[in-house]
């Protein structure tokens, strides 16, 4: 009986990953969007040149990330230097480590248009598409793409690509209005951890400065 059992759980999730599979990027971020409560995992972000229409990679950064939406995330780069990006639904954070210091702004609708709306700000598919047209963008690296072109006229970035498997985001294309490209890996990703009501609380580094721009 639990043989049978197990077969049953194990075809369902066959079918369940198949279906994923086979989901344009769109309807897979829609469900993302809806079923994700909350996530952590790892990144790698490449910052990227064109020289000559050749890509050329300038930078490479590192670190884990969590969310809770809306607004709620700790996005912590630790190599090749130490920062801190906090938000906890009402004031978003940076923390320079080699500075020791600390920045403190209003999240209002900064979140609105950016990438990190993507992954942390929208509550679901309606405040996704208040806030972006999702577009399908075809299948390279072995994901399925979608464009999300942001609303907001003063949105800083022109393009914001991310790439869907399996029912998660792998990664994001992010391209600026001055036509720098970053792409952001996403690795190990967790979906709905249990996670403290205070998790997201910043605490200021003791002696730290602190800027209120």
């Amino acid at each position: 009986m639990l043989i049978k059992a197990g077969l049953l759980m194990a075809t369902a999730s066959g079918l369940l990953l198949s279906q994923a599979a086979f989901a344009s990027a769109v309807e897979q971020f829609r469900q993302f969007a809806a079923q994700t409560k909350s996530a952590k995992g790892e990144f790698v972000q490449q910052q990227i040149r064109m020289t000559n229409g050749t890509p050329k990679i300038t930078k490479t950064l590192s670190g884990t990330f969590v969310f809770a939406r809306p607004g709620k995330f700790i996005w912590v780069y630790q190599k090749p230097y130490e920062q801190v990006l906090q938000a906890d639904g009402e004031k978003l954070f940076l923390y320079d480590k080699d500075l020791n210091q600390v920045t403190i702004r209003d999240l209002g609708n900064s979140l609105g248009s950016s990438p990190a709306a993507i992954l942390f700000g929208v509550s679901g598919a309606a405040e996704l598409d208040k806030n972006f047209t999702l577009k399908e963008a075809g299948q390279k690296q072995g994901m399925e793409w979608l464009d999300a072109i942001p609303k907001a006229k003063d949105s800083q970035f022109e393009h914001i690509g991310v790439g869907m498997k399996d029912g998660l985001p792998y990664a994001l294309e992010l391209r600026d209005s001055f036509g720098q490209i970053s792409l952001v890996t996403l690795k190990n990703m967790e979906k709905n951890p249990a996670l403290k009501p205070d998790y997201f609380k910043f605490v200021v580094p003791a002696g730290a400065d602190v800027l209120r721009p």
